[in-house]
């Protein structure tokens, strides 16, 4: 068993049997999409095939091959559904909070993509993958991810700028980066360098560790 696939060998809600076949397209398509997104969660790459997909939709593959045309179809429709992962998760909007300075900007979406890492095993997986398997497929999920929250970061900035002499790329990257091994941390060891993260307090504490760095540098 590979790294990546240690790391994220948590228990998800999977359907008890396949979905019922579909004859609407675009629900066939969803079906196919989400059953794939369910298999990498579970599985990863290893076992990412036509028929175990075609077996979770609950449809005939030569319909992954009509509306995807087979697997690396797929993987590119994943990636692009990444990018509504982040609106879904990461939402344009303040949530009641002014967005006064980059600071407040950056504090906002690091805590926001810390909780929707914490809720997505599929994300998670691709975030392990990036550092463990470099192939084609993980290339593809892992750009489409960092596209999306860039966008996300430029369509919420307007006019707030960082202070200067920052150099927002490799800040912005450590603190996600961070963000990133925490979760993974959890999700193997409840626990990082020796802090708890097992109940809603401790990650309460990371929560406001994380804010504290960001305020740091972002003032």
């Amino acid at each position: 068993m590979s790294s990546a696939n240690a790391v994220l060998r948590k228990p998800i809600e999977t359907p008890a049997e396949p979905e019922k076949r579909v004859r609407n397209r675009a629900a066939t398509e969803q079906a196919i999409l989400d059953a794939a997104k369910r298999l990498l969660a579970e599985e990863g790459f290893q076992n990412f095939g036509i028929n175990a997909v075609a077996r979770g939709a609950g449809c005939d593959k030569q319909l992954i091959y009509r509306y995807y045309g087979g697997l690396d179809g797929l993987v590119e429709a994943i990636g692009t559904d990444l990018g509504g992962w982040v609106q879904d998760r990461i939402p344009d909007d303040t949530g009641g909070m002014f967005l006064l300075t980059y600071g407040d900007l950056m504090e906002r979406l690091a805590l926001l993509f810390l909780d929707a890492l914490r809720a997505d095993p599929l994300m998670r997986r691709i975030v392990a993958w990036e550092v463990s398997e470099n192939t084609e497929q993980v290339r593809r999920l892992s750009e489409a991810r960092s596209k999306a929250l860039a966008g996300w970061i430029e369509r919420m900035r307007g006019s707030l700028t960082p202070p200067k002499g920052i150099d927002t790329v490799a800040v912005n990257a450590m603190i996600f980066a961070a963000i990133q091994h925490l979760v993974l941390s959890a999700t193997i060891s409840g626990q990082c360098a020796g802090l708890a993260l097992k109940t809603a307090k401790d990650w309460e504490k990371a929560a406001t560790a994380l804010k504290r760095i960001v305020r740091g540098v972002y003032g």
